[in-house]
This record gives C-alpha cells, structure tokens and sequence, in this order.
C-alpha cells in the first residue's frame, strides 16, 4: 500500500495542471458545504444573542385573528396577522391579563406593548417612524443598552409622560451631531421630550435602530387612543418550566376572554423553545436544500475524477502490462490507481475545506461590520462531513478506472502503443 502512494503522488505530480483542474469540482462543492455549515453556526449565535437580548427566560403573548370554518387550516400562519397590521384589531388582550399572569409562581415579571407609526421630527428634519408603546417592566426583562440617558419610570408610564427614547440611526437622522438628551421633538400633534438613546443594535435589531420608544399608558392614551395591547413579554424565574407556564397562561387567557374552545384562541403563546424549534426547522431545511446543491459540484467533479482516471489508465496502458508481466497482481494494480484516485479528491476535500472556512470567516466579518452579534466557527461536523464525502467519492468513483486497469491482459496492454 505505501509503495502504491509513493506511486500516485508520484503520477500526480507529473501532470499538476491536471491534477488542480481535476480536483476543481471537488473543491467548489466541499467549500460549499463548509461555508453553508460555517454561515449556520454564525447565524445560529445571531440568533442566540437576539433571544438573549429579551431575555434569556422570556415568552411571548400575542394577539391574533381567532380562525374561523374557512381559514382555520391556516391559523398558524395568521398568527402574527394583527401585530403586522391587520384590518381586524384584537382588541381583547388587557392589562388585566398581564397582571394575572404576574401571580404564577413562575412568572417574574411581564410588560405589555403597543406599536403605531407617525412622523417624528425636529427643526427641519422629520421622518417617517414606528414607534412602541412599552411599559415600563421593560427594562427590567430587556438587555439592550442605552448610549446615553435614562429609561422612563413607572410613574412616567402611569401617568402618561411625553418622554421618548431614540433608537441609534433615528438620533442621528433627526439631530445630527447634536445632542439630543432634553430636547423636544415632535411625534404627531404632540411634543416629547428624549430622555435616552439605545446603542446601536445592528441590522439584526429588526430595525430597532431607526425607531423610537415611548411609554405604554403614552402611546394607548394619546397615541392610539386605545386600552389593549398587541404583546406581553413575560420572564420566567425557571426556563425549563416554560412550557408548564406557558399552558397556565393559556388558561388564564381563556378564562379572562370567555373562550372555551382552544381552536379560537384570540391570542398565541410562544416560548423561546418554541421559536428555537421553528427556527431551526426552517433553518435546517433551507441548509439541506444548499448542501443538495452543493453535491451537484461534488457529482460533477466525480464524475471528472472518474474521466481523468480512464484517461490515465488508458495512457498507462503498456506500463500496467509491463508491471504484470513482472509479477505485480491484480490487487496491486487495482489498489495504485484506487489510491491515486482518492488523493486527488481528499486532496481537493481539504483545499476546499480551507477555501470554504475563509470564506466563511469573510461572510463573518461583513455581517460584523454591519452590526451583526455573528461569531465564527468552523463545525469540527463540517470538517468530518467533508473528509469522508471526499474519500467515499474518490473511492466510488475511482473504483472503475482502477478495476478496469487491474483486469487488463499483460499481453495485450504490452501491445498497446
């Protein structure tokens, strides 16, 4: 076995413009599916870091359009259909329920919240905004940062303060390089004053950056002139307890609502397990679909592998029958272009290995740049995943050319010319 090695590296570095076009196929797809797995894990910490940001402990009470005869088969995608702006306002969803909520055992604390949008602006600049109205809990459960300020008090939430907080992007948009602590600007018909502004969130803030934040008790009574909500964020003392918590909450809601039938549930109960899981099963689907086109260019570049190797077998014809002649046996043969065969793909397996984590550590630098919690790794899976996919082709592929070279007749490959 080693003498054949010595043999196919040998045969390899005789043609090594061959051997890298040989091996191009293999190194595509095996970059592919390690930048692919390394993007995942980035984007898999992204996540991570945006659910700890509201807590690692938290679940989400939602309104939703309760589903009828005609649309219940789609209930789950109705979901979130108010809270993105539905023509039909659940308006069920009270104080009442978050403070009952409040005396499980499980439960911390929770806050509500209500969103709008308008047009803020100070002096000459104005801009187009969404903004939430949330209580003041908030800022107890949510991890997210000021640059500079303060947050609102209870008795501000209460009592209905015209206090604002600014996202990073709108702070800059609407004051420039100008300070905006205690300074007013206008919301509508109604003048706030900025009491804070959030470090920069980054793109994965949903756009939390260019949105400004007001009291909950502000914004239903002299915003919205409404008294329900959209959202509770409740924290939980024990996550692993959630799903308990979030059936008791279910009840609760359903006593509160008058609802007897779970399928009309006006509202959804998420724990952050439960958008994990369905993270995850969009996530992963979407990666098999990557990783099955990736192994088109493995296909490719075997059925590439397999070509060259009938090529060489067919130029090696009179060496092959000169080294039978000599005593060399079927198995040495078959093993010497097999071996030949697999190096080029694991060859071409750590190569694109190497191409596919760069690109992989560039993918993190750019979403890091643009504000992303992204972190790099390339998954000790993907590096398995990659050797083996690169042996098992160079042996599948390999294997014909090589048998094919092993059964040749000494006599007639002695003939060949």
């Amino acid at each position: 076995m080693f003498k054949a090695f010595q043999q196919s590296i040998k045969a390899l570095k005789a043609n090594p413009v061959r051997t890298i076009l040989t091996t191009l196929g293999i190194v595509i797809g095996i970059a592919t599916v390690i930048l692919v797995l390394s993007a995942g894990a980035g984007f898999r910490s992204l996540i991570d870091s945006e659910l700890g940001a509201w807590g690692t402990n938290s679940l989400f009470v939602e309104t939703r359009v309760p589903p009828t005869t005609k649309n219940r088969a789609s209930s789950v995608a109705s979901a979130d259909f108010s809270r993105a702006g539905s023509a039909v306002a659940i308006t069920t969803f009270k104080q009442r329920d978050l403070d009952a909520i409040k005396k499980l055992g499980n439960v911390v604390n929770n806050y509500g919240i209500v969103t709008g949008m308008g047009v803020a602006s100070y002096r000459n600049n104005a801009k187009s905004i969404i903004y939430y109205g949330q209580s003041a809990e908030r800022f107890s459960i949510d991890k997210h940062t000021l640059k500079s300020g303060r947050f609102w008090t209870i008795a501000e939430d209460s009592g209905a303060a015209q206090v604002v907080i600014l996202g990073s992007n709108l702070a800059k948009d609407l004051f420039n390089q100008d300070d905006p602590l205690g300074k007013l600007l206008r919301i509508g018909n109604l003048n706030f004053q900025v009491i804070g502004v959030y470090n920069v969130q980054g793109s994965a803030g949903g756009g939390a950056d260019d949105m400004l934040y007001i009291p909950l008790g502000t914004a239903q009574k002299k915003m919205l002139g409404v008294d329900y909500l959209l959202v509770g964020v409740v924290e939980l003392k024990d996550a692993n307890s959630a799903a308990a918590t979030a059936e008791q909450i279910r009840q609760i809601m359903r006593q509160n609502h008058n609802i007897t039938d779970p399928a009309k549930d006006d509202f959804t109960v998420t724990t952050q397990a439960e958008t994990m899981d369905t993270f995850n099963t969009i996530f992963n689907g979407i990666t098999i679909l990557l990783i099955c086109i990736a192994s088109i260019s493995l296909i490719v570049g075997g059925v590439g592998i397999m070509n060259i190797m009938y090529v060489v077998v067919t130029e090696r014809t009179a060496e092959i029958g000169l080294k039978k002649a000599l005593g060399a046996k079927n198995a040495d043969i078959l093993s010497e272009f097999l071996v030949e065969a697999v190096l080029v793909t694991v060859l071409g397996g750590i190569l694109g290995i190497l191409f596919g984590a760069f690109m992989g550590w560039v993918v993190s630098l750019i979403a890091v740049a643009s504000g992303l919690s992204w972190v790099f790794s390339v998954p000790v899976s993907a590096i398995i995943l990659a050797v083996s996919v690169s042996g098992t082709i160079g042996i599948g592929f390999g294997v014909f050319p090589a048998r094919t070279a092993a059964r040749m007749d000494p006599i007639e490959a002695l003939r060949y010319e």
